[in-house]
């Protein structure tokens, strides 16, 4: 295990979903974290995690190479967290380049790089594309580079389990689009485990698929999501051709529930390839979802955790 106390690593999107996971770890293992994105502010409670000057703020947007160049600058690692649903191959194809870039310039020691399983140039969703074309520009101007590439990451704070937990607590009935699209949800604190050890060198180059111990189809998940919060409502799947014209002709809408873009990538299963290096490379143990939903979905249940005795 390479020893981080005192090194220093830029952390961009450090208060992010998966950030603040990461974020904690390096704090834990003595490194000192310079968290970097656009609002900064909004990352200050990380602060009380570290120890008296351990953790730094600074603003960066990866769409701007000076901001990128700054935040780097004096790092002894990198870790690129940034993603987006918006404006996404600026971000996530041109900004990870920027950043991959800075890095170099930098004389950085180590980048570690998020990018997501489906991340493909060719890839029908302009999503899936932005991330292929990230992995490229990353190889491009670092070639050492970790790639890590997470299916559906699930948590405390995510917006993909807590999205349909909430919509089955309100509809009685809800439709399921491409039920038979497989996922393999992956916890975000063994993401978090796996970005800091991808820190080691030995991991340099390598592109490493992350995935938990189940995959589920879309409509498994959906039923899975209906028992731990003990709820019962009725699924109806739709077939392909109602869910296109439905993401096609409302999806442009402000919350609308489902993009044509979104569409477009359950059109592929969303798991780790086959033969592919992953966790265990890392020596982590994958988290099932049922590990943690008693903890964390029980706001979601009619009675909270009385729902099992609920007349």
């Amino acid at each position: 295990m390479q020893k981080l106390e005192g090194q220093l690593i830029t952390v961009l999107g450090g208060g992010g979903f998966v950030g603040r996971y990461v974020v904690q770890r390096l704090l834990a293992r003595g490194a000192r974290v310079r968290v970097a994105q656009r609002e900064p502010r909004q990352a200050l409670f990380l602060k009380p995690l570290g120890g008296l000057g351990q953790t730094q703020f600074v603003a960066a947007d990866v769409r701007d190479t000076a901001s990128v160049a700054r935040a780097v600058a004096g790092s002894d690692a990198v870790i690129n967290l940034v993603g987006s649903f918006s404006n996404m191959q600026a971000v996530q194809a041109v900004g990870a380049g920027h950043v991959a870039a800075a890095a170099s310039a930098a004389g950085v020691g180590t980048l570690v790089h998020m990018s997501a399983i489906g991340a493909d140039s060719e890839a029908p969703s302009a999503y899936g594309r932005s991330k292929g074309d990230g992995e490229a520009a990353v190889r491009a101007a670092f070639p050492s580079a970790v790639i890590l590439r997470p299916s559906i990451i699930f948590g405390r704070e995510d917006q993909f389990i807590n999205r349909f937990a909430a919509l089955l607590r309100l509809a009685p009935v809800v439709p399921v689009l491409a039920p038979e699209t497989k996922f393999q949800p992956v916890y975000v604190g063994d993401v978090a485990d796996a970005v800091v050890a991808a820190l080691d060198a030995n991991a340099a180059g390598k592109r490493f698929d992350l995935g938990g111990p189940q995959v589920l189809s879309m409509a498994a998940l959906l039923a899975w999501i209906a028992d731990a919060t003990a709820r019962k409502p009725l699924f109806i799947n739709l077939p392909d051709a109602v869910s296109s014209a439905l993401a096609t002709g409302l999806g442009w809408m402000p919350g609308a529930p489902i993009t044509r873009d979104q569409w477009q990538m359950l059109q592929r299963d969303n798991v780790v390839d086959k033969g592919a290096d992953g966790l265990s490379q890392f020596g982590i143990t994958p988290t099932s979802l049922a590990a943690l939903a008693d903890g964390w979905l029980v706001q979601y249940r009619r009675n909270g955790r009385f729902a099992q005795y609920a007349a």
